[in-house]
């Protein structure tokens, strides 16, 4: 039988779950990673049962696989999988962003900008691709949220949380795509804020989109590639 916890107090599971899935949306556990149930037990003091319990959580959520004879091992990313979702992002994002833009406030412009200018401060030598992610989930969130078409958003928030099952940070293997990403941020903004045409939002924030995958599959071809 299970122990029960006490409110207000996060479950060992529950902590190890956390801190697994922190290091491998980091990088700090990258494909291929072999999680040693013991060992991990041993790291965050704990028993084996807790780390079994948080393993099966991240073999759901697709961060995970275990095979038979080898034990569980992180998930690398499915390249196909992450194109195609991120496509159907593309114009799905576009088409939010265009159609919400006569309809986002100022305390929503406010916010997007701010978000923005958090993302900029995060580009440097210490550059945290995860929070950077975060972040720039945030961003797109509040100008896609002022959609009026509730059936697009339901769309999108399915693609949003398939993209977070099978992204981990995009960022993570091309750094540099922050900055254009936050320039990009800029010019959307600027449309927005100056009532440019909604096909015009629409294009940009679809080549917005479209420009990260350009760049994420030109990074893992270079990571391919023989020496």
């Amino acid at each position: 039988m299970a122990q029960a916890t006490a409110p207000g107090t996060v479950s060992k599971s529950e902590m190890v779950y956390r801190e697994l899935r922190s290091h491998i949306l980091s990088g700090q556990y990258s494909a291929g990673y072999r999680l040693v149930l013991d060992q991990v037990a041993r790291d965050l003091g704990v028993s084996p049962v807790p780390v079994r319990e948080a393993v099966r959580r991240l073999e759901a959520e697709g961060l995970v696989t275990f095979t038979r004879n080898v034990g569980a091992e992180v998930a690398g990313i499915d390249t196909e999988d992450y194109a195609d979702t991120m496509q159907v992002l593309a114009y799905l994002e576009g088409a939010a962003t265009s159609v919400g833009a006569p309809h986002l406030g100022t305390e929503e412009l406010e916010r997007a900008r701010e978000l923005n200018e958090r993302m900029r401060d995060l580009r440097g030598a210490d550059f945290n691709p995860v929070r950077f992610t975060e972040l720039n989930e945030q961003f797109h969130q509040v100008l896609c949220g002022a959609c009026p078409n509730g059936r697009l958003l339901e769309l999108l928030q399915r693609e949003w949380q398939r993209m977070s099952f099978i992204r981990r940070s995009s960022f993570v293997i091309m750094p540099n795509r922050s900055h254009a990403s936050v320039a990009e941020h800029d010019e959307i903004l600027r449309l927005i804020s100056t009532g440019a045409p909604v096909d015009q939002v629409e294009r940009a924030a679809r080549a917005h989109k479209l420009r990260t995958l350009d760049e994420y599959l030109a990074a893992r071809a270079a990571q391919s590639a023989p020496a």
